[in-house]
């Protein structure tokens, strides 16, 4: 896993944590690098670091083929659970595979090509060949059904959870430690946080948030916090915006600094043409942070009632932000809503729903 622990990290570190709380036997195979960590969150777990090779992509998805059958014998699995896409073909018992999204299929434009055809060709030999596939919400479930024909029987739904320790309310102190780091120094802010590529539509955000703030007497910053990832067109939007207005881009930010970073926003902007699940949203919402995302795909069933809505061009984005800088008590509200709600989401809830999908494909073995 990268070292900024994004968002599939993020589920992996989560589930695992949490399986091991609910005494589940499991053994995690990872790379060398990871075997500290995972023997710290999860003590009773058998962790197996794989070699060293696996730390380069195409090694390790030839040791998925190979070794990784080897190991689930040695530790004698009754199931395998690839938590990202590929499998093991030929693993001699169940192998589950978590499917994040479908957007490979019906967003193509938004990914790379290199990466759109791997990935659609990874989703359609785990449907093909997978006892069980888990996804991280019913949109992603039904989009697939959709979109591929895949036969809903066989798709166990998981949300994901947030770790309620990590992503909470921030302290004051927090809040200005993070704006010190970022060279604000008490100026508002608007933020975003996710990889900087075209699915999560930054340059529609950095348009609307222009408009929305154009005219304003003390304008919010506007933070665009996580990886670079290969949207070309957010330097060109950059580039458009007025002098006297501030665009901040201060990539990964340390873990330990996302709660005063969230819960530090005025409003935390997430106008995302999709999602499988929004995993950047929950946590907005575990920090109390008043959000602002669309109406597509999962990002409804995270965020319920308790987020605003826009649609992804500017001029809605820069209509539906403006109404929210403007109005103090909405996002007041908001973010109490955010909070609450974010605390249905929880990793033993997942990890619950991931051993009885385990459960389903044993009994088919």
């Amino acid at each position: 896993m990268p070292a900024d622990r994004g968002g599939v990290g993020r589920y992996v570190d989560g589930l695992i944590a949490a399986l091991d709380s609910a005494d589940a036997d499991i053994a995690v195979v990872c790379q060398r690098a990871d075997a500290e960590r995972y023997s710290r969150i999860a003590p009773a777990a058998r962790v197996v670091p794989g070699p060293a090779a696996i730390a380069h992509r195409p090694a390790r998805l030839a040791w998925e083929q190979t070794g990784l059958p080897l190991v689930a014998h040695q530790v004698e699995a009754d199931v395998v659970h690839s938590p990202h896409y590929t499998m093991p073909l030929r693993a001699g018992r169940p192998v589950l595979v978590t499917l994040h999204d479908a957007t490979f299929f019906t967003e193509p434009d938004l990914h790379t090509s290199v990466k759109g055809t791997f990935f659609r060709s990874a989703t359609r030999t785990s449907l093909r060949r997978a006892t069980r596939c888990i996804v991280p919400s019913k949109a992603t479930r039904d989009e697939l059904v959709r979109v591929l024909d895949a036969d809903p029987t066989l798709l166990d739904v998981a949300y994901h959870g947030v770790d309620q320790q990590t992503f909470r309310p921030p302290t004051d102190a927090e809040r200005l430690r993070v704006q010190s780091r970022l060279g604000l120094h008490g100026t508002s802010y608007v933020a975003f946080l996710g990889m900087l590529e075209p699915r999560k539509n930054v340059p529609n955000l950095i348009r609307g948030w222009v408009e929305a703030v154009h005219g304003r007497d003390e304008p919010p910053a506007l933070v665009l916090a996580g990886g670079s990832g290969w949207d070309d067109s957010v330097d060109a939007a950059i580039a458009a915006v007025p002098s006297h207005l501030r665009v901040l881009r201060p990539g990964y930010l340390r873990f330990a600094d996302l709660p005063g970073f969230l819960g530090g926003a005025m409003v935390v902007a997430y106008p995302s043409h999709g999602e499988g699940f929004g995993l950047p949203v929950l946590e907005a919402m575990a920090c109390g942070a008043p959000v602002l995302t669309t109406f597509r795909l999962s990002l409804p069933e995270v965020g319920g009632d308790a987020v605003a809505y826009t649609q992804p061009d500017v001029g809605s984005i820069a209509r539906d932000l403006s109404a929210l800088l403007d109005d103090a008590e909405r996002r007041r509200s908001l973010g109490e809503a955010a909070l609450l709600r974010s605390h249905e989401f929880t990793w033993a809830a997942s990890a619950e729903a991931h051993l009885t999908s385990y459960a389903r494909a044993y009994a088919t073995r």
